[in-house]
């Protein structure tokens, strides 16, 4: 079967059809803008060394032991550089690395003093972010509840799709 032509599709699934990719483009482009966010915040701050994915990176780990396994499978961290990442973060000591006792092969990480410096200025920022959406009035609680909601449904429905349509 192949793909149908834009003019073979229904105008009602037009409408919806461009809105979900509407709402997939801005999904990418949001996290682009978050990195850059991240990126100025550090520049601002002085901290030039570690990127907008190390420090988001150091965020999502907050007080946990974890493995880079661990960070893919809890959606702290997508990409295929993630050992990249924990590697040059432990180099520059924002991380202790520990060989797992069970598994040799496996390394578990948790954050430094210094790690947890950064995550303390990217929690700074999301904080004040989210007083600003609220005070201005760009989003409010109900509003953010909404999106959040609306967004577990995607990932929930993209997840099911990747376990069950082979």
């Amino acid at each position: 079967m192949s793909i149908q032509e834009p003019m073979a599709i229904p105008m009602r699934e037009k409408g919806f059809m461009m809105g979900y990719l509407e709402a997939l483009s801005l999904v990418e482009r949001l996290h682009r803008l978050l990195l850059d966010v991240i990126k100025d915040e550090f520049e601002r701050v002085g901290v030039l060394e570690i990127n907008a994915v190390q420090a988001l990176l150091l965020f999502n780990i907050g007080d946990n032991e974890v493995t880079a396994g661990e960070l893919k499978s809890r959606g702290y961290y997508q990409g295929s550089n993630v050992s990249y990442n924990l590697k040059k973060l432990v180099e520059m000591g924002y991380m202790h690395h520990n060989r797992c006792e069970i598994d040799r092969r496996s390394v578990r990480v948790r954050l430094t003093e210094k790690g947890r410096n950064i995550r303390d200025v990217v929690s700074d920022l999301f904080s004040r972010h989210a007083d600003g959406l609220e005070e201005k009035g760009v989003l409010g609680p109900s509003g953010i509840a909404d999106i959040t909601l609306s967004l577990k449904r995607m990932e929930r429905y993209w997840t099911d799709q990747i376990r069950y349509i082979y």
